[in-house]
């Protein structure tokens, strides 16, 4: 059976994009009573599961391919920030404080969750897919 590609951009695209917005907002604590987490805690989870979708009805290889274009955007967020950074601001700009406090934080953010990231969702597509081979697809929807 021929797979198809319908939809496979998309949710790489959908995929890489939250992948960048997540690591965007950890940059901002939020407080949920006693639970202080980060911004980027509500929708990286989301990203796992696109992954999984991938992995599901892509295979291994488009999944692997997604985490890869997913690392590339957000090294390619942080050279570009990094570089706005340190260009000089207009005189009439005065907001390089709060710029700063933001995206100057973000590198480290994303050096931190590019660990993680990579580490669990090749895990993750790995450990799905030999799941999915060693039980011909049962239990997977495709009885």
């Amino acid at each position: 059976m021929k797979k198809t590609f319908k939809y496979y951009d998309i949710i790489l695209a959908v995929f890489a994009a939250i992948l960048l917005i997540s690591n965007l907002a950890g940059t901002k604590l939020i407080a949920f009573g006693p639970i202080i987490t980060d911004g980027g805690a509500i929708l990286f989870p989301i990203s796992y599961i696109l992954g999984d979708v991938l992995t599901e009805i892509y295979g291994y290889k488009y999944a692997r391919r997604a985490i890869w274009v997913g690392l590339g955007v957000m090294l390619l967020a942080v050279l570009c920030f990094t570089i706005v950074r340190y260009m000089p601001p207009a005189p009439e700009y005065a907001d390089q404080a709060a710029y700063e406090t933001v995206l100057g934080f973000f590198p480290r953010i994303v050096a931190a969750s590019l660990a993680a990231f990579l580490t669990g969702s090749f895990l993750n597509s790995f450990v799905l897919a030999k799941l999915k081979v060693k039980t011909k697809g049962k239990n997977y929807g495709y009885d």
